[in-house]
């Protein structure tokens, strides 16, 4: 562009974003696909929710038939004419990963949430544990991308997302086994998409600080006085035991929910290859 249509572009550019001022963004995922693996409870059941709300197709995945369908029958009851597909299959197998895709028929949409965490002593985790942990956490992910990124690609349009955690990043000394799994999804996301450079699709991480799930209430109030009332025994939980939260209280599923949303959509188009921080300001860090 010559020096005379710099001006004029920066004037129709503010004119553009004076226009758009005071209009929310809307995110429409009508017509697109999604699979939420690990999604009939807690974050991903957030998720899954949260992709129907913006109008998407979404399988709804788990092990179980009957949990599959209860969470889909509680996530309708919710989510007003929800799309919501049930995918009863165990992604962390081939056969599982196959059969889930299958019953979507096409994938727009890939988030990988299925996790499974616990505490224990660094010097007792089995060399059985460890390989459990980097097949359910990373390698089940890592063969869902490899499934769905050539169609995505072809096509020239698509969403793939790791569902990490500040233990990527601030690896607790009683999960290193979790940590290193979730450590090693940010480098799988960073790496898919330059797989995926120039071609519309892209490919994140999201790092999900201490966030309000199933159990986590009763854990709470074991730490701090039972008799507080909720938004009081959290706050005392996170001066006490999560200090370095900004937040200083625990994060809902749906807040993460919200990033997982717009990281769907057309708005995020040029967000690639990101590792991006719903964690309340948990990792003291300006960069993850």
């Amino acid at each position: 562009m010559t020096g005379g249509g710099v001006l004029p572009a920066l004037a129709a550019g503010t004119r553009s974003l004076r226009q758009g001022r005071g209009h929310g963004m809307q995110i429409d995922l009508k017509g697109r696909t999604a699979l939420v693996t690990g999604s009939t409870q807690g974050i991903g059941a957030a998720i899954a929710a949260g992709l129907a709300r913006a109008g998407a197709r979404v399988g709804v995945n788990g092990r179980s038939p009957r949990r599959v369908q209860e969470a889909v029958d509680r996530m309708q009851g919710e989510v007003h004419g929800a799309g919501l597909v049930p995918v009863a299959a165990d992604v962390t197998t081939d056969e599982g990963a196959r059969q889930a895709l299958d019953a979507l028929g096409r994938v727009d949409v890939l988030v990988n949430n299925l996790g499974v965490f616990e505490s224990a002593d660094p010097l007792e985790i089995s060399d059985d544990e460890w390989r459990r942990y980097f097949e359910v956490n990373v390698l089940a992910a890592v063969r869902l991308t490899r499934l769905v990124l050539p169609g995505m690609t072809e096509r020239g349009w698509g969403r793939v997302q790791y569902i990490a955690s500040d233990s990527a990043v601030v690896i607790p000394a009683e999960m290193i086994h979790y940590g290193m799994s979730k450590t090693a999804l940010l480098a799988v996301s960073r790496g898919f998409a330059k797989q995926a450079a120039g071609t519309g699709v892209t490919v994140n991480s999201v790092i999900a600080g201490p966030t309000r799930t199933g159990g986590v209430e009763d854990f709470v109030h074991q730490l701090v006085d039972r008799d507080l009332p909720w938004d009081e025994a959290q706050r005392a939980f996170m001066r006490q035991h999560r200090p370095q939260s900004l937040l200083q209280r625990l994060i809902e599923p749906e807040e993460i929910a919200n990033m997982v949303v717009y990281l769907s959509s057309d708005q995020a188009s040029a967000t690639t290859g990101g590792a991006l921080r719903v964690d309340g300001g948990y990792v003291d860090s300006i960069l993850p």
